[in-house]
């Protein structure tokens, strides 16, 4: 999607949504989920519509990790970093994972195969060290486990 494009599909969401200061997540969001990531060539447009700085609106897409400033890959791996998951292994499991997809911790595969990125507490922290997989939570990450999810992203 053109840089047009994008600017056509904000003023667009804007007049359907409103412009004021609490749209700005929902905004986001909606971007991220037409474009797939919220390039920082469209920080200013995004800001001119809601009436906001630039570091405004910088600032919140820095915050949130969940925010993608360049586009994933074709599979998300995320592994959890919480206290409970590195207690039971996590390091272990990041840089096993890390080398068994062929990519680094917060980076995107060469390939664009995929994305292996940090996450923060799912919840699931009796069962640990966990995933998610493409947005499914993977629990008890051990050898076999990643072998699999190895497996899936390799398809």
């Amino acid at each position: 999607m053109g840089l047009d494009e994008a600017k056509r599909l904000i003023n667009g969401w804007v007049r359907r949504e409103g412009s004021g200061r609490d749209r700005l997540l929902p905004l986001l969001h909606m971007v991220q989920d037409e474009i797939g990531y919220i390039d920082d060539t469209l920080v200013p447009a995004i800001a001119a519509a809601l009436n906001l700085s630039r570091a405004d609106v910088h600032g919140v897409l820095t915050f949130y990790h969940d925010y993608r400033r360049q586009p994933a890959g074709r599979h998300i791996v995320k592994l959890c970093r919480a206290e409970s998951c590195q207690a039971r292994g996590g390091a272990a499991v990041e840089a096993a994972a890390a080398e068994r997809l062929g990519v680094a911790m917060g980076e995107t595969r060469r390939d664009g195969q995929v994305t292996l990125e940090p996450v923060y507490c799912l919840g699931l922290c009796a069962i640990g060290p966990n995933a998610l997989i493409n947005g499914r939570p993977v629990a008890r990450i051990d050898s076999a486990a990643l072998d699999r999810i190895a497996a899936e992203v390799a398809a």
